[in-house]
């Protein structure tokens, strides 16, 4: 539904109705299973995966529009014919296509339908490149110093921002080298973009995996220890954001 709206976020991580989910008169949120229970949508930007339940949670949603407690805008991961139709019937700003995991109730959101659009104030994206550095059946875990500038003694892989203008692949080869000495290196697998939000910066971490046929490094300044660990054991380690999910995905068959 076009239109544009900006206002303070409420998110749910689950399925919603506003029939039996959304207090029809006070637009506050019933749902037990949403940890936003008891949080009003009126005038608020409703972001959830998608709507569930009686094609009834179209009207509901009109009748909180009747009453001045309609949300301001809705945002779904996925939408689906009941929460479109409430929100066309209620004149209601809707976009979908969104990963909801990365918005937070209290963002500061502007929502335009009108161009399928979405921003958050004050959240940064980051795009960085991390490569999982294997050798048989052991996988490199680096702990990163107290010099650096986040994520103080974490363990995380072999990683970097990637520069302006820079391939994600090369920005890769080039973190191998300059932190761990390491100028070839076999490239296995790499995925696609994954997204974790932490605090105020979504992290954009382009995953990659390379065999080594050494396991001796060069560790440069960033890191302060190296272990090779089976990727069993990497849950065992305080690691950055994400770093499990990637190793998993990486290895899988």
């Amino acid at each position: 539904m076009a239109g544009k709206a900006s206002a303070e976020a409420v998110v749910c991580s689950c399925p919603m109705s506003f029939l039996g989910g959304v207090d029809p008169v006070t637009g506050k949120i019933l749902d037990p299973e949403c940890e936003s229970k008891g949080l009003s949508v009126a005038g608020k930007v409703f972001c959830f995966p998608f709507g569930k339940g009686s094609t009834v949670g179209s009207y509901s949603m009109y009748q909180l529009k009747l009453i001045g407690k309609a949300p301001a805008a809705v945002v779904n991961g996925s939408a689906e014919p009941i929460m479109a139709t409430g929100a066309i019937i209620s004149d209601v700003p809707m976009v979908d296509g969104v990963d909801v995991e990365m918005l937070r109730t209290g963002d500061d959101i502007t929502v335009d339908a009108d161009k399928g659009s979405l921003e958050v104030a004050n959240v940064l994206e980051k795009h960085v490149v991390t490569s999982v550095v294997r050798h048989g059946d052991k996988i490199l875990l680096l702990q990163r110093s107290r010099r650096v500038g986040s994520y103080r003694g974490q363990w995380a892989g072999v990683s970097g921002f990637i520069e302006s203008g820079e391939d994600d692949e090369a920005a890769a080869r080039r973190e191998l080298e300059e932190e761990v000495g390491m100028k070839k290196a076999v490239l296995r697998k790499r995925l696609e973009t994954q997204r974790f939000r932490d605090s105020d910066v979504v992290w954009c971490v382009h995953p990659f995996l390379f065999d080594v046929g050494r396991r001796d490094l060069e560790l440069d300044w960033e890191h302060e220890r190296s272990e090779w660990v089976s990727p069993a054991d990497v849950a065992r380690y305080p690691t950055v954001p994400g770093l499990q999910k990637v190793v998993c995905m990486l290895l899988e068959r």
